[in-house]
């Protein structure tokens, strides 16, 4: 169900939305798409940022947010796959430092775009785009960034065992995990699945996607798609994110 711009008497906070960010130009420019798409399904005002690599950093965008509004009220939203150290640690911690200078601004805080039950529509969707579609002699790699929280790298791991209509769906990491995507398409292929594809479960392309592509055709991956990007589930995640948070209310304040 698309999601509906929020109706009310005031008008609704910002949504300032926190990206990894890259050196690689083309990750703010998939991220910008993305939060276009945001912007012309809800209707909202989002502001960008990024933990590192391009300004404004989250303190800094919130910050331009309370000088411009005096008190001001804003929802955070980790535009991150997976929660980990940044979703848990960096991003909060950020949120503290802002509070600190600007006592009466209000900050709500919502959780990271995945898991959640699109990110199977939109991974999917780049795979048709690729010429893969679900196929029962189709194995297919769910390949992500890797973390050094377990708990992250789980959450791939249930991702693919929940994920049905392939001959066999296994997790992958591109850094800190085992296995690499490049091992997992020799598993799957030298146990005999006729063909073997890669979803890439990262926002945008940059350094660990293309490290993620190119190794994998050269394992002998059929096809590998692209970095999630402006997906309109994720736009629609994004627009689920924010209502949660509003709706959470004082709940979800950082003070």
């Amino acid at each position: 169900m698309r999601h509906q711009p929020l109706i009310s008497c005031a008008p609704p906070p910002p949504l300032v939305a926190v990206a990894h960010g890259s050196r690689d130009p083309r990750a703010a420019a998939t991220v910008e798409d993305l939060l276009d798409l945001v912007r012309r399904r809800s209707g909202l005002r989002v502001v960008t940022s990024y933990l590192d690599h391009a300004p404004p950093t989250p303190g800094q965008a919130l910050g331009a947010l309370a000088d411009a509004d005096g008190s001001g009220e804003a929802v955070v939203l980790p535009l991150l796959l997976t929660s980990a150290y940044h979703s848990k640690t960096d991003i909060p911690g950020a949120l503290t430092e802002v509070r600190r200078h600007h006592p009466r601004m209000l900050l709500r805080y919502g959780a990271t775009l995945g898991p959640h039950p699109l990110m199977i529509a939109a991974l999917e969707r780049r795979l048709a785009e690729a010429g893969v579609t679900p196929d029962p002699d189709t194995a297919l790699v769910l390949a992500a960034a890797g973390s050094s929280d377990p708990a992250a790298n789980a959450t791939i791991g249930r991702m693919a065992r929940g994920w049905r209509g392939w001959r066999r769906v296994v997790p992958a990491y591109a850094s800190a995990a085992r296995p690499t995507p490049a091992e997992a398409v020799r598993g799957l292929l030298d146990a005999g699945a006729p063909r073997v594809a890669v979803a890439s479960y990262f926002l945008a392309p940059g350094h660990f996607a293309d490290k993620v592509r190119d190794e994998s055709l050269a394992a002998g991956a059929m096809a590998v798609s692209a970095a999630l990007g402006a997906a309109p589930e994720l736009a629609e995640i994004i627009g689920q994110r924010y209502t949660e948070i509003i709706t959470l209310g004082d709940q979800a304040a950082v003070g």
